[in-house]
């Protein structure tokens, strides 16, 4: 089942405050209590939902990007294709994320993690996030364009309020029933993303791995946050899934 994906409006009553979004998150939601043991700033970052009418647009840099083994790489240039990792590496590579909050078709709260990784050429790393009502604690991860794989993701908090993903289940949204992936074939990712005081700016760290190849892929690195109002034009196209997958 899909949707059309025109522009959604976003309330008129915007925020610029430099607290956390007191609305429906779905990070909030999803961590409970814990969500206020995170960084002030990782509070505000993963704090807003579609009713604030704001975005999170991050700038920086990737230090190192790296993959597995050589024979990896046509598989990971097919991914490319839909905006599902990317076979290239490099070090100090220009970056960028846009995260935007909006209800998508189906009237879910979503949120985009639309990465850009400014090699040679441009590359994107492309997910939509909602929660999840069936799977307290857990985020579904869309990836890609289309949305054809949900992965469950369970976030927690470090002991210095930083944010740690792992992904758990990953589900086939485009055949009937979704079946799980062969855990076999899946590509395990743990990403931890923290707030450095000292530099003011954000720190992510991301490693992808199979239980067969090992490293997959990973980049780590650095971006500042800048958050911009959302007119009533509502969230660019460019940045929304081709698809929609009702099937979570």
């Amino acid at each position: 089942m899909t949707t059309s994906l025109e522009p959604l409006p976003v309330p008129t009553s915007t925020t610029g405050s430099t607290s956390a979004s007191t609305g429906r998150s779905i990070f909030r939601e999803a961590m409970g209590s814990d969500f206020d043991r995170l960084h002030p700033q990782l509070q505000r970052r993963f704090g807003f939902s579609s009713a604030d009418g704001i975005a999170c647009i991050g700038t920086g840099r990737m230090e190192r990007i790296r993959r597995g083994a050589d024979w990896l790489a046509p598989f990971l240039r097919i991914g490319s294709r839909q905006n599902i990792l990317f076979p290239e590496e490099g070090r100090d590579v220009p970056f960028t994320i846009a995260n935007y909050a909006y209800r998508d078709g189906f009237g879910r709260e979503t949120v985009t993690f639309v990465r850009t990784f400014q090699f040679t050429r441009p590359r994107r790393f492309d997910a939509t996030m909602i929660g999840s009502h069936h799977r307290p604690g857990t985020v579904v991860d869309f990836l890609g364009t289309h949305q054809h794989l949900a992965v469950d993701l369970h976030p927690r908090v470090t002991d210095r309020g930083g944010l740690v993903i792992s992904s758990g289940e990953q589900r086939l949204t485009g055949f009937p029933g979704s079946p799980r992936w062969p855990s076999v074939l899946t590509g395990r990712a743990d990403l931890h993303e923290w707030f450095d005081d000292e530099a003011g700016r954000f720190r992510i760290r991301v490693r992808v791995t199979n239980p067969l190849v090992g490293l997959v892929m990973g980049y780590q690195g650095w971006f500042t946050a800048e958050y911009p109002t959302v007119g009533a034009e509502g969230i660019p196209n460019h940045v929304r899934p081709v698809r929609e997958s009702a099937r979570a």
